[in-house]
């Protein structure tokens, strides 16, 4: 039942085990060298998550994830209530069962043969037997502070008292620390945890505070015109998820358009870095995504479709205000769309397939708006055919284009590769800062067609740089529709 359950799950990069508790915290277990933690959660509900295998081999490297991924938590927080949720209401399934199993066992044997097995049962005691499991699930579910059997104190203090020489954030005010593992290498770890914290919770949060400003130097939509943001190799960094929002909100943004390459390696413990993506657009209803070379293996994209997301697989979508989408994933991830059974798809099979699907939808009067790839070089025989508008892309971790391309057919396409969102080196980008520029950019469709883009860059000491307003200057459909009859 509820109270006695637990779930399997990833939290923070590692394996863990969330179970429900009732003493009104969630605390972190780290394991046997490193003191655990927890937080007031505000109510008697509380959670305990016991963290597993992860696959960093350093305990420096663990403490600096801990603190990158604790200044940006809404997407685990967001995760582990699930989690508890889920549970809860699996329990809540489970005891309704339970509670119908006596009148099902009724109705299955009849009425007669039931009263000479259960001779000194009534049929009100039977019922009530049945409930009893509800009625209990219903304690387990709604407990009460007097119903609560008082939690023994443990050797729990204020972060703050066990290390009274150190500034601790006021965000971390509230945090508690089992001060019996406080050893003098812990402590350095705990130190460096908090500065990693620090650092990042201020630099990333001043940018979100920033954003709003830029919004008189960002086109503004017009009437009949919608904006996406593009976001690409993210690489795990969290942080600027948030910023990435908030620029989406100044430039009048409503979806998201992921290019690919959100994690470093495509593994189950990055599944914090989709989290963090999902809640931060959570109220989006259209986010489409794809994966790129180093999202490896199926993971990725499983877990984007589990979150909500739109993962374009090699077959058209019709996206928000008639934008119509066509997108992959790389082919040197697993994520192959609909030729995902098929192993060995070499990178110009793949090009040649997506401009093969591109060019006979604009035969048949259905062109392509947006094709989304991770590199742009999977598009690029799409484009010499004159068979989609604009190819979107990432994969360089350095802006290119927007760029126009004139097809075979006379029809213009453009290409336009987006920086690194993460501001990542090769493919790593956690940490307190950005490791190298970053970069979203804002597309703007109109009348289903893409009108513009205009990209922002953040720069590593912490300022924005916005980019002109580039339109992109496409061919009249019906016009060319016109010539060619």
């Amino acid at each position: 039942m509820f109270a006695t359950g637990s779930r399997s799950t990833v939290v923070a990069g590692h394996d863990a085990v969330v179970r429900p508790t009732f003493d009104g915290h969630a605390t972190l277990d780290l394991g046997p060298y490193i003191p655990s933690f927890r937080l007031p959660t505000g109510t008697r509900l509380g959670a305990a998550i016991d963290l597993g295998a992860t696959e960093l081999d350093s305990y420096e490297a663990l403490i600096e994830r801990y603190a990158f991924i604790a200044s940006q938590p809404e997407g685990q927080v967001a995760k582990v209530r699930a989690t508890i949720a889920d549970l809860a209401l699996d329990s809540a399934v489970l005891g309704a069962v339970i509670g119908l199993a006596g009148p099902a066992l009724v109705l299955l044997v009849g009425w007669s043969r039931w009263r000479e097995l259960t001779h000194p049962w009534t049929l009100r005691r039977t019922a009530l037997a049945g409930m009893s499991a509800v009625v209990l699930l219903a304690a387990g579910l709604v407990v009460r502070d007097d119903q609560v059997p008082p939690v023994e104190s443990g050797d729990w203090v204020p972060l703050q008292e066990a290390l009274p020489d150190l500034d601790v954030p006021a965000e971390a005010a509230s945090l508690e620390v089992e001060s019996g593992l406080m050893t003098t290498g812990t402590r350095r770890l705990v130190e460096s945890a908090l500065d990693t914290y620090r650092t990042s919770l201020d630099f990333y949060r001043e940018l979100v505070e920033a954003a709003p400003v830029l919004a008189s130097q960002l086109r503004q939509p017009e009437e009949g015109e919608v904006v996406g943001l593009l976001v690409s190799d993210r690489h795990d960094n969290v942080g600027m998820d948030p910023v990435a929002r908030a620029v989406a909100d100044a430039g009048g943004a409503t979806f998201l358009l992921d290019a690919g390459d959100d994690t470093s390696t495509g593994s189950s413990w990055e599944s914090f870095s989709l989290e963090s993506l999902a809640e931060a657009f959570g109220d989006y209803d259209d986010r489409y995504g794809i994966a790129g070379n180093h999202d490896n293996g199926d993971f990725v994209t499983d877990r984007l479709d589990e979150l909500g997301f739109t993962t374009l697989d090699g077959e058209v979508v019709d996206g928000p205000e008639g934008i119509r989408l066509l997108g992959v994933s790389d082919v040197r991830s697993s994520g192959l769309g609909s030729w995902r059974d098929e192993r060995g798809v070499t990178f110009e099979e793949q090009s040649t397939r997506l401009a093969d699907l591109a060019c006979e939808r604009d035969a048949d009067g259905e062109r392509i708006s947006t094709l989304l790839v991770h590199d742009a070089n999977s598009a690029r025989v799409a484009l010499e055919r004159g068979c989609v508008d604009l190819v979107l892309a990432g994969h360089l971790h350095v802006q290119v284009g927007p760029t126009p391309v004139v097809g075979e057919n006379g029809r213009t396409g453009y290409t336009y590769t987006n920086g690194t969102t993460g501001g990542a080196a090769y493919a790593l980008a956690i940490g307190s800062k950005l490791r190298r520029d970053a970069e979203v950019s804002l597309v703007t469709y109109r009348d289903g067609r893409p009108a513009g883009i205009q990209p922002v860059v953040v720069r590593t000491t912490g300022e924005y740089e916005v980019g002109d307003w580039t339109p992109l200057q496409l061919d009249d459909i019906a016009a060319t529709e016109d010539v060619r009859e």
